[in-house]
């Protein structure tokens, strides 16, 4: 109740009054929610618009830890946790460490078996996942309003590379052969990132900047990481679909299930995490593909993404090709709306060329054709791509609890 009623103090006054009426208004979704729990790994649920739930157990704990000034010792100790099988560092608050023991537990629905096939699948599908990690669910958070909101006036939207260094690392830790073993990091990635959520959800109602540009009162709802994460599994899905890729069906539903897993981790109550990819695809339709917008913060932001390779000496991964990619995967009514411009070599090559490179690959093509430039350079392009996300990721990634909200009077970085 406190910070909604800062919300209402910061938009008293003259016309950012009448701003503020209008974002509460539109709090209200456009469509009732009508997606089943039925669907749901749980089978069963409340049925509640996933809009109007948070992760109260985190939120009271972090904001708690922000408001006493704990969150530096906290940072400071967790930065030594980094497996999964890792005991908890000695020394953090009672409460914390409570919470942390419950919340890194996997799922009793989860199955072993289907975990290890997708470790399969991601090693078989790794240029592909590369590709689409980035290039459409990377850059579809740009036009995710909610989403592009919340970065551009959290502290991650001050250092952009930093920010999305660490939000590479779920992609990443999510597809290694240990994901979710003792020796692997995917549940240490996702229990942090549930408290980061939750301390962005305290911080960002108390920044004049975020409550007069956004819809709702608070940030990140149920909703809202479920629209995130329609964008990885659900429209990487779609985009090897479409591409005709062969994916034997245990192997898809394997991959679905170290999302669904994820989604656990992450806070999501699992009455909102989809059985099936039916159940996915519908759920999708109605959260992630009607709210698909551009906006002035997505823009600015699409532009900082496009430009982080520019200090990097590999002109394959330039800003023109860059944009160009990112065209061919969201479309040209998305690219445009983040005035990407168009490129009059990259966006006809990937048209013409990516179908016949996905049949090579694949093997589907008897003869293979000789590795003529198109082709090397797509090849080339997911290759180095990949070698730069790995160079990244070698570098010490701490997932962070922030104590404040971005310096609107610093440049970005």
């Amino acid at each position: 109740m406190d910070r909604l009623n800062r919300r209402n103090a910061l938009k008293a006054g003259g016309m950012l009054g009448v701003a503020g009426t209008l974002g509460l208004a539109a709090t209200a979704r456009a469509e009732p929610w009508t997606w089943s729990p039925e669907g749901s790994v749980a089978g069963s649920g409340s049925g509640l618009d996933p809009m109007t739930v948070w992760d109260p157990e985190a939120d009271q704990l972090v904001a708690g830890l922000i408001d006493r000034g704990e969150v530096p010792k906290v940072n400071e100790l967790l930065r030594t946790w980094t497996r999964n099988g890792q005991a908890l560092p000695a020394g953090l608050p009672a409460e914390l460490r409570d919470f942390m023991e419950y919340a890194r537990r996997l799922p009793q629905w989860t199955d072993p078996g289907k975990l290890d096939t997708a470790i399969s699948f991601n090693k078989k599908r790794g240029l592909y996942l590369g590709v689409l990690y980035g290039f459409a669910s990377g850059m579809m958070s740009t036009v995710i309003p909610k989403e592009a909101k919340a970065v551009y006036y959290s502290k991650g939207g001050h250092d952009l590379k930093d920010r999305i260094t660490k939000t590479a690392k779920l992609g990443y830790d999510i597809g290694s052969s240990n994901a979710y073993a003792a020796d692997g990091e995917m549940i240490v990635t996702c229990v942090k990132t549930r408290l980061v959520h939750a301390a962005v959800r305290h911080l960002l109602p108390q920044s004049p900047h975020w409550v007069h540009s956004a819809e709702e009162d608070i940030p990140i709802s149920q909703n809202d990481i479920m629209v995130t994460w329609h964008s990885l599994p659900t429209t990487v899905m779609k985009h090897l679909n479409n591409w005709k890729v062969p994916i034997p069906t245990h192997e898809s539903e394997a991959f679905l299930h170290s999302w669904q897993v994820a989604g656990h981790l992450l806070g999501v109550r699992d009455e909102y995490i989809p059985k099936s990819w039916p159940d996915a695809n519908s759920q999708a339709a109605q959260v992630l593909d009607p709210i698909i917008a551009a906006t002035p913060e997505g823009a600015k932001l699409a532009d900082r993404l496009l430009s982080l390779g520019a200090n990097i000496d590999l002109s394959i991964l330039s800003k023109p090709i860059l944009g160009a990619f990112t065209r061919f995967l969201l479309g040209d009514k998305t690219a445009d709306g983040l005035s990407i411009p168009r490129e009059p070599v990259w966006d006809p090559l990937l048209q013409f060329a990516w179908g016949p490179f996905i049949a090579v690959r694949e093997g589907a093509l008897s003869i293979v054709p000789p590795l003529e430039d198109p082709y090397w350079l797509l090849d080339e392009f997911l290759r180095k791509a990949a070698l730069i996300y790995l160079a990244e990721l070698r570098m010490p990634i701490s997932i962070e609890i922030p104590t404040m909200n971005r310096d609107m009077s610093q440049p970005p970085r």
